[in-house]
C-alpha cells in the first residue's frame, strides 16, 4: 500500500506527515458547462486540501474530445512525463472517469492508467463515489463508468447524425463551401433571410440555418455555359478549363480551373437544387470513409437550382458512359500507368488525368476505389479494410439466417422468418434473431467483440455469431436468452468468465436439439 493511502486520514497539520505531491489533469469538451476546467480544478483542489495533497503540476486540455488521445497534447505530455521518469509527483488527480477520456474501447482508458500505475503513480478520481484503490469493487465501478462514458459519446453521435439528416432533408446546408455560382445564405428560424455569408463566416445563433441560393448572374451564366460546352459542344473538362483560364475567370477559391474542378462542377447535384449529405463519414474519431450511394441522405429540389435537370443528367450520362467503353482490364491498365507516373493514387489525381475514367467510375465498376487501388498494387496510408469487412458481414447475415432455418426444420420444427423484424419464429412459440459481431484488435493487441442488442424487437433468444480474427468465418456462437440480457450492449473478450461463457457453443447443434418438438402421448 502506498504511503499516502496510510497517511491520508491523519491530521494535516502534523509536521511528521509527508506531503504527497500530485499533478492535476483537467479536460473540457463542449458538452456540459459543469465540466469547465475551472469547476474541475475547484473540485480537485477541495479533494487535495482535505487529504493533505499538494498540487505541483497542471495538465489541461481545453475544448478537446475525449474519444481518443489524438489532439490531447497535455494528456500525451503527462503520459510521456510518467514514462520517462520526469514526473515529480506521486499522484494524478482527475475530476471523474469521463474526464480521463470517453474512449470507445474501455481497455484504452485502462491502458493509460496502467502506464501510470506501473510507474508507481496513482490516479484518483476526485468526484467519484469510490476510492481508486485497486479493490474488486473499485475495479468494477471503474469498468462500468468507462463503459458509460464511451456509450454516452456513441449515443450522442447517433442523435447528432439523425438531427443532421433531418436538417438535410429540409434543405439546410451542413458545412462546406457553396461552390462556384452558389452562395450560402443565413436564414432565421422562421425562414426569413438574414444575410449572405462570406467565405469562412459561420452562423452565430443556434436557431439560425444556412441554405444554398443562386450566386451572381455572371457566375450562374458561366456554370450554365460549362454544362452546354460539355453536353452540346462535346468539349472535354480540360478544354473547358483552359478556355475559362484564358478569359481570366477564377474558381470560387480564386484559383485557376483544372480538369478536376470542372469535373466536380459537372457531377455535383447541388447545381440542380438537390441536397446530398453523408457521402463520407467520420464518426467518433474513427477513420474517414467513403460511403456507398445507398447510405447518402438526399433531398431532391431542396433549394433553387441553377442548371436544368435534363442538362445535368445528360452530363452525368456522358461521364458515366466513358467507363463502359473500356473493359475492366483496360481501366486497370490505365490506372496502373497513372500510379507508375505519380507514385500514388487518389480521387483527385484520377479526376485530373485526361483520358482516364473518373474516380466515381472506378468506384462503381470495381465496388470501391480501395478495391481498384488494390488491383493495381497501391495501398493507401489509411486502413479502410474494416469498411469491406462490414460489407462482407452484411452479406453473410442472410446465409447464417438460412442455415438456422434449415437446421431447425431438419429437427421437425416449423420455422419461418418475419420479414419486418428479421426474427425467426419457431413453432409459433418463441423467436430468434441473429447478430454477427466483428472481431476488433485493441491497441494493446487484445481481441474484442462489441455486441449490441436490438431492444426494439427483443427476441426470446439472440444468436450471436462471433467472427474469427480475420472476420472471414464464424469462431463460435453465443445463445443469450432475453431474460438474461441486462444491457443493450455487451463487450466480449477471448475469455469472459462463466457469467458469459456459459452461453458459448462451438456449433448451433445445441439450439437445434432443445428446439426439437417432443411428441407427448395423449391420455385416454
Amino acid at each position: 500500500m502506498k504511503d499516502w493511502q496510510k497517511e491520508k486520514d491523519q491530521p494535516h497539520d502534523d509536521p511528521t506527515v509527508r506531503v504527497v505531491r500530485a499533478a492535476e489533469y483537467v479536460r473540457m469538451s463542449t458538452d456540459h458547462q459543469k465540466y469547465s476546467t475551472e469547476n474541475q480544478a475547484d473540485a480537485i483542489r477541495h479533494y487535495a486540501s482535505s487529504r493533505g495533497i499538494e498540487i505541483v503540476s497542471t495538465y489541461a486540455d481545453d475544448g478537446k474530445s475525449g474519444l481518443s488521445i489524438d489532439g490531447r497534447a497535455s494528456l500525451q505530455r503527462l503520459i510521456a512525463d510518467v514514462e520517462s521518469g520526469a514526473a515529480d509527483f506521486e499522484m494524478i488527480l482527475v475530476y471523474d472517469v469521463s474526464r480521463w477520456g470517453r474512449f470507445q474501447d474501455a481497455d484504452e482508458s485502462a491502458y493509460y492508467e496502467y502506464i501510470c500505475r506501473r510507474a508507481g503513480i496513482q490516479i484518483a478520481y476526485c468526484a467519484e463515489q469510490f476510492e481508486n484503490d485497486g479493490s474488486p469493487m473499485s475495479t468494477m465501478f471503474k469498468g462500468f463508468k468507462r463503459a458509460m462514458a464511451g456509450e454516452y459519446s456513441r449515443e450522442l453521435s447517433v442523435k447528432v447524425f439523425a438531427g443532421q439528416g433531418r436538417l438535410i432533408e429540409k434543405g439546410y446546408r451542413q458545412g462546406g463551401p457553396a461552390g462556384f455560382g452558389l452562395r450560402r445564405t443565413l436564414i432565421d428560424e422562421h425562414g426569413a433571410t438574414k444575410a449572405v455569408l462570406g467565405r469562412g463566416e459561420q452562423k452565430s445563433l443556434q436557431t439560425d440555418r444556412v441554405i444554398l441560393t443562386p450566386g451572381p448572374d455572371e457566375e450562374i451564366a458561366v456554370v450554365q455555359e460549362v454544362y452546354r460546352a460539355f453536353v452540346h459542344d462535346g468539349q472535354t473538362e480540360r478544354e473547358i478549363a483552359e478556355a475559362l483560364n484564358a478569359r481570366g475567370i477564377l474558381t470560387d477559391l480564386e484559383r485557376p480551373w483544372t480538369r478536376g474542378t470542372v469535373h466536380q462542377l459537372l457531377i455535383n447535384e447541388k447545381y440542380v437544387g438537390d441536397n446530398v449529405w453523408n457521402r463520407r463519414s467520420f464518426k467518433l474519431k474513427k477513420k474517414r470513409v467513403r460511403n456507398a450511394p445507398d447510405m447518402w441522405i438526399r433531398s431532391q429540389g431542396a433549394f433553387e437550382g441553377i442548371v436544368e435537370r435534363e442538362l445535368f443528367e445528360a452530363a452525368h450520362s456522358i461521364i458515366t458512359a466513358r467507363s463502359f467503353r473500356l473493359s475492366d482490364e483496360e481501366m486497370l491498365e490505365a490506372l496502373r500507368g497513372l500510379y507508375a507516373s505519380k507514385g500514388l493514387l487518389s480521387g483527385i489525381i484520377i479526376d485530373e488525368c485526361d483520358g482516364l475514367p473518373s474516380s466515381s467510375a472506378y468506384s462503381s465498376r470495381f465496388g470501391s476505389l480501395l478495391r481498384a487501388y488494390s488491383l493495381v498494387g497501391f495501398t493507401p496510408d489509411r486502413d479502410y479494410r474494416y469498411v469491406a469487412i462490414n460489407r462482407d458481414l452484411r452479406k453473410l447475415h442472410p446465409d447464417v439466417l438460412r442455415q438456422v432455418l434449415d437446421g431447425l426444420r431438419e429437427q421437425g420444427n416449423e420455422a419461418w422468418q418475419d420479414l419486418e423484424t428479421d426474427r425467426v419464429i419457431v413453432n409459433g412459440e418463441f423467436s430468434l434473431s441473429v447478430v454477427i459481431v466483428r472481431c476488433l484488435t485493441t491497441p494493446t493487441g487484445l481481441l474484442r467483440w462489441k455486441l449490441r442488442f436490438d431492444t426494439s424487437v427483443m427476441p426470446d433468444i439472440t444468436i450471436v455469431v462471433r467472427m474469427d480474427t480475420d472476420n472471414r468465418a464464424p469462431l463460435d456462437f453465443y445463445l443469450f436468452p432475453r431474460l438474461d440480457v441486462a444491457s443493450d450492449q455487451v463487450r466480449l473478450a477471448e475469455d469472459n468468465g462463466l457469467s458469459l461463457d456459459a452461453y458459448r457453443f462451438d456449433t448451433l447443434d445445441y439450439l437445434y436439439d432443445i428446439a426439437a418438438p417432443v411428441r407427448i402421448a395423449e391420455a385416454a
